[in-house]
């Protein structure tokens, strides 16, 4: 449930409260001096603290601990206890971050409340803070290509690791969903997910952003590594990150700390970091604009990321989870896929990915106006390929060509497309089309098709001569 610091001087005291916060599901740690739980919250960060004011044999009481871990770590819940308790004490605690203030001798049921109460109000502060930066909830993997498939065998590999991440893969693959699916499916998935867009942030105010900020009058400002702490980092676009920020960020995965802008005092995080690119980082450190030292930190783990062209058996169950969503949150039609339809997205051409799929969606929605099923007219054609009167329009190319070698490239091109489109299988291809598995197969062989496995996945593609 979480991780509780107990600082207390009398050892009868900090072992009840940790022998009945045991009992409730939680995890506790011990400390008798303000030396052994500033020693306690630099190895670990813990998820809330009880603290009482007057420690015997230490350097710092309460007030000056709850000052320093409210400075390094305002996003700590902190329950002061006392039995020397007044309203001036309690006032000066509340006032310098403190929870809330609970004096001795204590009731238990109480404390118990206290602690939930303080823990769902971090909670909720992770969350407000998260939808201020634009997050949304882990979002959900969906899929039943070959593809598909194998990408997820590899997150699921991953997910209990701390291991570092790389995803690569063409824009609006869907990158950030796979990173947060990691996230969800670890043991840091109560933790924060921050994502930081690399290319967003102007290059003169990333350094503020991922640290933070002291100053006189607006004291500490948490940067997104500071909110991150305990969870997942996520930068995005990595390859986008300025060359200076690249150094501090090599020294933030090397030392877990550093210090805020305009600050000295080292600030310690625990963080799984994830990154993803879509670009060719090893030519960006042949050029010099990306640090080969940052690369090897960040690619211990690398994934590929599959485009949508490479799945595209998942496209009609891509489309029917957006006509659901965007019935859900704007109120559009829910509108079926008429076959013509799903045969017509899942051989269009996609090179803006799962992204483009999902406007397609709606702007297809927005523009109906009908519950009837979408059909293949209703979507936008890439390549012309009727008139108005129905009749195919053939391109230049094609025009130029005898019958023979034009009938034979868009017997190629035509079967190409459909094996694709049905993840390699031939059963399923020739039944579509209306052939013979066996004529499906000789006619593949004279127009020099194969197939092979592929990122997980079986494609179609020319043999080279």
């Amino acid at each position: 449930m979480g991780d509780i610091l107990i600082t207390d001087d009398e050892k009868d005291i900090r072992e009840l409260i940790s022998d009945i916060l045991i009992d409730e599901g939680y995890t506790t740690r011990l400390a008798g001096t303000s030396e052994a739980c500033m020693a306690e919250i630099a190895a670990e960060k813990p998820a809330l603290m009880i603290l009482d004011i007057w420690l015997k044999d230490s350097s710092m009481d309460g007030i000056d601990i709850l000052k320093t871990v409210k400075r390094d770590h305002p996003e700590i819940p902190i329950v002061i206890i006392s039995g020397h308790g007044n309203i001036e004490i309690a006032v000066a605690a509340i006032k310098q971050g403190a929870y809330d203030f609970i004096e001795k001798p204590f009731n238990i049921d109480q404390l118990l409340v206290v602690i939930k109460r303080a823990m769902e109000t971090s909670r909720l502060r992770r969350e407000n803070l998260a939808l201020k930066r634009g997050d949304g909830p882990g979002a959900e993997m969906l899929g039943e290509s070959g593809a598909f498939r194998a990408l997820k065998a590899q997150l699921d590999k991953v997910t209990k690791s701390n291991g570092r991440v790389m995803l690569t893969g063409a824009a609006g693959a869907g990158k950030e969903i796979a990173a947060r699916y990691i996230h969800a499916n670890s043991n840091r998935a109560d933790a924060p997910f921050v994502s930081v867009a690399s290319a967003a942030i102007e290059p003169d105010r990333m350094e503020e952003v991922l640290f933070g900020r002291e100053s006189a009058d607006k004291g500490i400002e948490p940067g997104l590594l500071e909110q991150a702490n305990g969870g997942v980092i996520y930068f995005d676009e990595v390859a986008d990150m300025p060359p200076g920020t690249q150094s501090k960020i090599l020294r933030v995965l090397v030392d877990q700390s550093f210090a805020r802008v305009g600050g000295t005092q080292k600030v310690q995080v625990d963080l799984r970091v994830i990154s993803s690119t879509n670009k060719d980082l090893r030519a960006l450190i042949e050029s010099g604009e990306f640090r080969q030292e940052l690369y090897h930190r960040l690619n211990v783990v690398p994934i590929e990321v599959p485009s949508l062209e490479e799945r595209r058996e998942d496209i009609p169950l891509l489309a029917a989870h957006f006509i659901e969503a965007f019935n859900r949150a704007q109120g559009l039609p829910l509108r079926e896929l008429a076959e013509d339809a799903r045969a017509l997205l899942q051989t269009m051409h996609w090179p803006g990915n799962v992204r483009q799929l999902k406007n397609v969606i709606e702007r297809v929605l927005i523009l109906g106006e009908t519950t009837d099923p979408i059909s293949a007219k209703e979507l936008p054609s890439h390549d012309g390929p009727s008139d108005e009167e129905g009749r195919v329009v053939l391109s230049g190319a094609l025009a130029t060509l005898p019958l023979r070698e034009a009938r034979e490239l868009f017997e190629r091109e035509y079967l190409l497309t459909q094996i694709n489109r049905f993840g390699g299988n031939i059963s399923r291809t020739a039944s579509f089309v209306g052939m013979e598995r066996s004529a499906l197969h000789r006619k593949l062989k004279s127009l020099g098709v194969v197939t092979a496995n592929k990122a997980g996945a079986r494609v179609a593609y020319v043999e080279d001569e």
